[in-house]
């Protein structure tokens, strides 16, 4: 009876979740707060602006049920994701860490080499407690600070061809992970991928060969071409679109799923839940809601990094923002060409409110991309700071039947 009862829950989860959005909320809640949201409602194509609300309703059991309230949500428009990628990445990245089945290799020495033009070697990780790179300590950067150069040798690790796979397999079929980041990826150098092995000590315990990803992820969305210039590698400036054809996609509603699935794997069947060991899913937690400066290994300390840097719902970019002690935010941004993201877990462990919130804007009032001439800190984070607070206010007023137990989601960051 208790299976028939599971099953009967999962079923119902995934079609609520399944659900097409109220479109209407959000856009009434914004219009209530024109002090915050008059200039991106007047124009919210030219900002691109796309939101996705879910509120989480518990049940005497503590079962998570969703219900999706969006605001210009369409998967058909573009906007570039940027760092946001860097999350399913890593799951990826530990996915085939436990396929492998090697005791380990997450914590192994972690050396790349290199076998194509444009490709770069490591084998020294400063930032980590031995001075080594890992698996473990890449993910930690990439979470914390939405560290580059650790989201591309994961992407090296997992390979561009598997990554894809994955995407598929999970569902997330408006996405494709297609680059590196940072580095000007593209084409033939995009397609390739380092060799890399892995040490446990002296011995090694397992390598994977340069490969080669022949495949195209062809996808054609509206606004793929932007704006009406861009600087190039040598800031001329092309009068010229500037093309996103060739770039990384993925959309607000995989975006909130990939969290969804990450952080509720219970209301899946354990076919569709993330390979992922009890482990992996502390250390992602952990790490994705750990302030920066809360880290000691890799160490960040102000002013390059602050305590709510890369929590841009909620607390934009303000460096000196105070902090409310009871709140915890899981989630990951993504910040380029004039785009701003941030795809996020809210959780009052205080007040027992928890929902998610994905949402992405843009401002480039010149047109011109490559310049660093975007409107961010005008625009992009008062938008998403903003939003964030009013949805927070509006959980903190809204009444639930059953308080949720949290408590999974609490860690001693102090460790």
């Amino acid at each position: 009876m208790m299976l028939r009862l599971s099953t009967l829950f999962i079923i119902f989860a995934l079609q609520t979740s399944a659900q097409k959005t109220d479109t209407i909320f959000l856009k009434n809640l914004l219009e209530k707060h024109p002090e915050y949201f008059s200039k991106i409602l007047n124009h919210p194509t030219k900002n691109e602006v796309q939101v996705l609300y879910t509120q989480i309703d518990r049940d005497e059991n503590n079962l998570p049920h969703f219900r999706s309230y969006s605001f210009n949500l369409n998967p058909k428009r573009y906007f570039y994701p940027a760092s946001t990628v860097k999350l399913p990445t890593a799951i990826f990245a530990l996915e085939k860490c436990n396929q492998l089945k090697l005791k380990g290799i997450k914590e192994a020495l972690m050396q790349t080499d290199s076998a194509f033009v444009g490709q770069t070697k490591v084998s020294i990780d400063t930032s980590a407690e031995n001075g080594l790179p890992s698996i473990n300590q890449y993910i930690k950067k990439i979470l914390l600070v939405s560290d580059n150069d650790a989201y591309n040798r994961l992407y090296e690790f997992v390979g561009r061809e598997e990554i894809n796979q994955k995407l598929k397999k999970y569902g997330l079929n408006q996405t494709r992970i297609i680059s590196r980041l940072a580095i000007g990826d593209a084409g033939e150098n995009a397609k390739h991928t380092n060799p890399i092995e892995f040490f446990a000590g002296k011995r090694s315990i397992y390598q994977k060969p340069a490969q080669f990803d022949a495949n195209d992820y062809p996808m054609q969305l509206e606004n793929m071409l932007q704006g009406k210039g861009y600087l190039d590698n040598h800031d001329q400036l092309i009068n010229e679109p500037f093309d996103f054809r060739e770039k990384n996609i993925y959309t607000i509603s995989d975006q909130q799923e990939v969290l969804k699935r990450l952080l509720f794997p219970e209301v899946y069947p354990s076919s569709e839940q993330f390979q992922l060991q009890k482990e992996d899913y502390k250390l992602i937690y952990k790490y994705m809601s750990m302030f920066p400066t809360e880290s000691n290994y890799p160490k960040y300390s102000v002013p390059n990094y602050w305590p709510t840097y890369c929590k841009f719902l909620f607390y934009g970019s303000e460096k000196d923002a105070s902090l409310n002690p009871n709140i915890r935010i899981f989630n990951k941004v993504g910040d380029s060409y004039g785009y701003d993201v941030d795809n996020a877990y809210i959780v009052d462990f205080k007040n027992k409110v928890e929902f998610m919130l994905t949402a992405v804007v843009q401002s480039n009032e010149d047109g011109i991309y490559n310049d660093n001439k975007y409107e961010y800190e005008t625009v992009c984070f008062p938008f998403l700071k903003n939003l964030g607070q009013v949805i927070y206010d509006l959980e903190l007023h809204r009444q639930k039947k059953h308080l949720p137990d949290l408590n999974k989601f609490k860690f001693d960051y102090k460790f």
